[in-house]
């Protein structure tokens, strides 16, 4: 038992370096190309807020806001809790490398940010241009590296 949980806590570790290293490539993406930021994690709020019947308090500005910084959230929730998974079953002993690491935890991350969104209606990638799916896989890819290489070396 301790092993696992040794093994959630150095993913969860790798999960937010790997969710850092996601946002940075996304945000230089934003800063090179000058694209918006997506507006998916905030209707993915609303969505879920609309199917659970669970309000997100507060009205105008004060309502929005909160939907704002939930929004990113739901990331950092993905991105740490792929790399908690990814750690458990380190702990438990499966350790197939860095490059199988990396491929789970990218494929990980993308279907923990986008499952939910498609789930509820908020995106469909299956109508997605090539260049969205570059624009989501790209930043995934860092993350998956970026968590893979720390899982490994905290291992080590």
């Amino acid at each position: 038992m301790a092993g696992l949980l040794r093994g959630a806590l150095r993913g969860a570790a790798a999960g937010a370096a790997g969710t850092t290293a996601l946002n940075g490539v996304t945000y230089l993406d934003m800063a090179l190309r000058g694209r918006p930021g997506s507006d998916t994690p905030e209707e993915t709020v609303r969505a879920l807020s609309d199917k659970t019947g669970i309000p997100v308090p507060g009205e105008g500005e004060q309502h929005d806001n909160r939907i704002s910084g939930l929004g990113p959230l739901t990331g950092l929730a993905a991105g740490v809790g792929t790399g908690v998974l990814l750690g458990i079953v380190s702990g438990a002993g499966w350790r197939p490398g860095r490059a199988v690491t990396a491929v789970l935890a990218t494929a990980g991350a993308m279907v923990g940010s986008s499952g939910p969104m498609t789930a509820l209606g908020v995106t469909d990638p299956r109508t997605w241009p090539v260049s969205s799916w570059i624009s989501d896989l790209v930043p995934h890819a860092a993350y998956g590296a970026v968590t893979a290489a720390v899982l490994y070396g905290l291992d080590h």
